[in-house]
């Protein structure tokens, strides 16, 4: 028989925050049964106001903080937390990296792995990292908005400061949103399928300053395109690039397949290591430089890299992996699914003159299990896969090469702690300790370098 949940829909009660989901909530018990409140930090006493219930749990909201943690940050403004931009704003930032070293811990030990996991590596600045924006508008009260949807909901709400992006950006987000406010282009309607701007992209260079501007528009055609374009040149001047992204479709996903440049060039360049890379709208680079130079850095380090191996890299992207430990090995060999990403990784080894590097195009686990079948014998291979992780084929294949070290450079540690089982099965160790590395402060995002030998 189903047990009746021991809270209902508007019930308020005082509680104790006791932990903290993956998600960032705090969560409070009712006789056992977990209700998930937003917004609120370990060993607060708070009054809840339940908004949800469903079988086996429930969401509540804050509705007065009793007594405060320590691990409060006061410092972040409450519209960060109602959008859900920085999940974990609410807490200071040592304990947003005790937080993430202890997740991937629990997750490690729930697949009975026993390994180390070494404190979290953070920011000396946590704030205004992202060198990317993709910035939804809607109308509200009759113009053009920009801002980010509150949690669980499509509802924009406007934000000017968006906490965790380059200040620049925010400042040109402003720009470019009263430039088409002043040429009266609607926004997109996404219940009605109507409108022309869709989402304000932009891209900077962190070394660079080189900035992109993308509109990505329902509308085949941006309306005063001419004018739209001379105003943002002339009020940024950091501009190297304006382009029109089209996206017709009826979907969530926020870049469609065509580009137009509508000024300057297709690309903007930035560096990695002293090296260029291009980077087009549609590119994968990672969106904290400073953390990204710490996190390859440690990758080549941990996999003790003497100037003589020959390397795979799986899901190699633009090729900063490939490109940036080109120098430290024989060669390098990228595997990679997008097209566009191949392309720019074969221009980045040719703007850098690196002649180790190669690229190819395909799935990472059909390739590997090409060049396992092939009879290729890799040193080390590098695999930064999404957050699905890696497949058992995959693995498999890859083990099967005998690689002396597999360096596995993670996004999401619950994928990580699976995958890392079949690995150890296959006849490989867990070398030193997980190294956990806030590429994305203030949010529940944690990267990790972990290394795997050949037993």
């Amino acid at each position: 028989m189903k047990k009746k949940a021991p809270v209902v829909k508007n019930q308020e009660f005082d509680a104790t925050v006791i932990d903290l989901t993956y998600e960032g909530n705090g969560v409070v018990k009712v006789d056992d049964f977990p209700i998930f409140v937003a917004n609120a930090v370990p060993g607060e006493e708070i009054r809840v106001g339940i908004t949800k219930v469903a079988g086996t749990y429930a969401f509540g909201r804050v509705i007065k903080t009793l007594k405060e943690s320590a691990d409060r940050n006061k410092e972040v403004d409450v519209a960060t937390l109602t959008t859900g931009i920085a999940p974990l704003a609410h807490l200071n930032y040592d304990a947003q990296l005790s937080f993430k070293q202890n997740q991937i811990q629990e997750l490690f030990k729930k697949q009975h792995v026993d390994v180390e996991v070494s404190e979290t590596l953070g920011m000396e600045n946590p704030t205004g990292y992202r060198n990317k924006a993709q910035i939804p508008t809607r109308e509200l009260r009759g113009e053009l908005t920009t801002g980010f949807f509150r949690r669980g909901s499509h509802n924009l709400m406007p934000i000017e400061d968006f906490y965790i992006q380059d200040p620049e950006i925010d400042k040109a987000i402003v720009v470019i949103r009263d430039i088409l406010r002043k040429y009266h282009i609607p926004a997109y309607n996404e219940f009605e399928h109507t409108g022309v701007i869709r989402n304000i992209m932009v891209r900077r260079g962190y070394y660079s300053h080189e900035m992109m501007v993308v509109l990505v528009t329902r509308s085949k055609k941006v309306p005063g395109a001419e004018m739209i374009v001379a105003d943002i040149r002339e009020a940024l001047p950091e501009v190297k690039s304006i382009i029109q992204n089209v996206n017709q479709e009826k979907t969530n996903v926020i870049l469609g397949e065509k580009n137009n440049t509508l000024w300057g060039k297709d690309v903007i360049t930035d560096t990695l290591f002293g090296k260029k890379f291009v980077i087009g709208p549609n590119s994968f680079y990672q969106v904290n430089p400073q953390t990204t130079e710490t996190l390859y850095q440690l990758a080549a380090d941990k996999a003790g890299l003497t100037g003589d191996e020959e390397v795979i890299d799986a899901y190699s992207g633009i090729g900063t992996i490939s490109l940036t430990i080109a120098d430290r090995v024989k060669s390098v060999l990228g595997v990679e699914v997008v097209p566009g990403a191949v392309d720019d990784a074969k221009r980045n080894a040719d703007i850098n003159g690196v002649n180790n590097a190669k690229f190819e195009l395909g799935k990472a686990e059909e390739k590997m299990v090409e060049w396992h079948e092939a009879g290729m014998r890799p040193d080390v291979i590098f695999v930064d896969p999404p957050r699905k992780g890696l497949t058992p084929e995959l693995i498999d294949a890859a083990t099967g090469m005998e690689p002396e070290k597999f360096v596995y450079i993670s996004c999401n540690p619950a994928t990580l702690a699976r995958d890392t089982v079949q690995i150890l099965e296959n006849g490989y160790h867990i070398q030193g300790p997980v190294q956990p590395i806030d590429q994305f402060p203030q949010t529940t995002h944690i990267e990790s370098v972990t290394v795997f030998v050949k037993d």
